[in-house]
């Protein structure tokens, strides 16, 4: 008996070896505070925790299987993967379906979202080509990056989902502040969007795109309309105090007034019923995570293992800021769920996989005696 236990000890060390023990409790530990909240917002059905827990599980599944590939063979893998995943983008403007517009395919066992595998794939293509260039970059290889980053964002924009869009395109963009990229940069890249938004607002953007900015501006202007999404959430975050209402006591999510509230805005539930303390320590374990991944990025041997973990932990602290940002009506909806915590498949697996590609960096990186 002592045998055959010693032998599963040994074989459970050898699957798990790959794995951030820390890193892997706090994402743990997020992932039962998400299934907690979804089960109250969900209006305690046990159907959609068991969904969502599945997901979770193909998306360890996915962390797992990442974690044990060296990263120079993810990156000699990198420029087919990127190729691949842009293939769907494609196809999504052909058969994709939305609510307002094409973000989804729908294989019948569930809707798989295109654009999220390039939060990963992107940052893999982008640090891909700058491992193989001087850096800090150079004009052309600036201009190369940047095509690298703007051709699935603009088939993202496409759908049209700017959300989406602009978290790929911002995911690309840390890399190339990793690599060095001067400051001035990205100061041009901003005067130029700034010189762009009349334009934008006149011939690009759509009327339910300038329903949100104006909404974001002034949402008392429309209580009943537009600005409904934000006042509730307002109102549900407010509510929380210091402790919360409770565990299922959330009025806003399980009234109905609060929309989106197992996706989009269940960051305003855990707000409601969970208060500041709630708010507070899920935020901890996210700046954890982002600091371990940063961690592991300034120990990695190459460039390209160094420009991708740490872009990947940057880009997830953007996640959650700009979710964050969006339901204390601090920045614009732009429909982006929260990690770990809004309901959805594919933006579970698709970060899962990445941080997968994080422990790859630390348990495959050189020892030097």
């Amino acid at each position: 008996m002592n045998a055959i236990l010693r032998w599963l000890f040994d074989l459970a060390a050898r699957l798990l070896r790959t794995l951030d023990l820390w890193l892997c409790l706090a994402l743990a530990a997020l992932m039962a505070i998400g299934l907690a909240v979804l089960y109250s917002a969900g209006n305690e059905s046990p159907q959609l925790v068991l969904a969502q827990a599945a997901r979770y599980a193909i998306g360890f599944a996915a962390l797992w299987a990442l974690s044990r590939i060296p990263p120079h063979r993810l990156r000699n893998a990198t420029p087919a993967a990127y190729l691949l995943t842009l293939l769907p983008l494609l196809l999504v403007l052909v058969i994709g379906t939305g609510r307002s517009g094409r973000h989804w395919i729908d294989l019948k066992v569930f809707y798989f979202q295109p654009a999220e595998l390039l939060k990963l794939t992107l940052p893999m293509m982008a640090a891909w080509y700058l491992n193989r260039e001087v850096l800090p970059p150079r004009f052309r290889t600036v201009l190369v990056a940047a095509t690298i980053i703007a051709l699935p964002t603009a088939l993202i924009l496409l759908q049209p989902d700017f959300g989406t869009a602009m978290l790929v395109g911002i995911s690309g963009a840390f890399v190339l502040f990793l690599a060095g990229l001067s400051w001035w940069w990205f100061a041009v890249a901003g005067g130029g969007v700034a010189a762009a938004a009349p334009v934008a607002w006149f011939w690009l953007l759509r009327p339910y795109q300038k329903d949100r900015i104006l909404t974001f501006l002034n949402p008392e202007s429309d209580p009943l309309g537009s600005g409904w999404n934000i006042i509730q959430s307002k109102i549900a975050i407010g509510a929380g105090g210091l402790t919360g209402k409770g565990w299922g006591q959330g009025s806003q999510s399980h009234l109905n007034y609060l929309p989106e509230h197992t996706t989009d805005f269940i960051f305003a539930v855990l707000s409601e019923e969970f208060g500041w303390v709630g708010v507070a320590t899920v935020l901890a374990l996210y700046l954890f995570v982002v600091g371990r991944c940063l961690w592991i990025a300034s120990e990695a041997r190459d460039g390209y293992s160094r420009l991708l973990a740490g872009s990947l932990a940057l880009a997830l602290f953007v996640y959650v800021i700009v979710n964050g940002g969006m339901i204390a009506g601090l920045l614009p909806v732009v429909g982006v769920p929260m990690p770990l915590l809004s309901y959805g498949g594919t933006s579970a697996v698709s970060l899962l996989a990445g941080l997968g590609v994080v422990m790859a960096v630390r348990a495959h990186r050189p020892v030097h005696g």
